[in-house]
C-alpha cells in the first residue's frame, strides 16, 4: 500500500470520491465517500448565527451612553453630529449577562477620549481609549472571569 504522501494530488473533489478512514468500531481502515462525509457533517455540526439588537445614540460631548440590551448581543451605533472630546459607554449590567455575550460598537465620528464602563464587571480588557471616524470595536463577556475581552 502506498504512503499517503506518495499519492497523486487531487485538486477537485466529487461526491463519489473516496477518503481513507480508520473505523474504531471495526478496528481497521475503511473507505468513505465525500457525500457520506458531507451528510455526517450536516447532521452533526451546528453553526450559531449571532443576532444583535441594534441601538442608536447621537451623544454630545461629555455624555454617557448606556447599552440597554442585557439579555443578548448588542450593536451600538454612535452617530454624534461631529467630533466629541469625551464619551462614556456603559456596558450592560453584569447581573443580566450570559457567558459569551457580545457587544459591537461603531462610531461615525471621532471620539477623542473614550471610557468604557464595565457596569459591575471585574474588568474590561483591551478597550480603546479613543475612536476614529467610522471606527469600531467588539467585546465578549466571560462569565467565569466576569470580564469583558476585546475580540475585534
Amino acid at each position: 500500500m502506498s504512503q499517503i504522501n506518495q499519492l497523486t494530488a487531487l485538486d477537485t473533489l466529487a461526491g463519489g470520491d473516496q477518503l481513507a478512514v480508520y473505523s474504531s468500531s471495526n478496528g481497521d481502515a475503511r473507505k468513505s465517500s465525500i457525500t457520506t462525509l458531507q451528510t455526517y457533517m450536516q447532521n452533526n455540526l451546528t453553526f450559531s448565527q449571532s443576532t444583535f439588537t441594534t441601538e442608536y445614540s447621537s451623544p454630545l460631548t461629555g455624555a454617557t451612553v448606556t447599552i440597554a440590551t442585557s439579555a443578548g448581543n448588542a450593536h451600538l451605533i454612535v452617530t454624534p453630529a461631529g467630533t466629541i472630546s469625551t464619551l462614556t459607554i456603559t456596558l450592560p449590567a453584569v447581573a443580566g449577562l450570559v457567558d459569551k455575550q457580545e457587544v459591537l460598537i461603531n462610531s461615525t465620528q471621532v471620539v477623542t477620549t473614550l471610557t468604557v464602563d464595565g457596569n459591575g464587571a471585574t474588568a474590561v480588557l483591551g478597550e480603546p481609549a479613543s475612536l476614529s471616524a467610522n471606527d469600531f470595536f467588539r467585546l465578549k463577556y466571560d462569565a467565569l472571569m466576569t470580564t469583558w475581552y476585546r475580540i475585534g
